[in-house]
């Protein structure tokens, strides 16, 4: 039964990990993907305008 014991916890990670891909794989689009892609959309345009120094009128 020690091959029981020495198996068994590499087949539990492996059902969470399959079941991870899975719930990462649906939750891919759908109903909140515009949503998703809204909030980076501004999120990289707020970075770009803070990288963007403004211009300075010289005196």
């Amino acid at each position: 039964m020690d091959y029981v014991s020495a198996l068994l916890p590499p087949a539990v990670m492996a059902v969470f990990f399959i079941g991870l891909i899975r719930v990462i794989v649906k939750t891919q689009g759908g109903a909140n993907k515009a949503k998703e892609d809204a909030v980076v959309d501004a999120a990289l345009a707020r970075a770009e305008g803070a990288r963007q120094p403004s211009p300075h009128p010289k005196a």
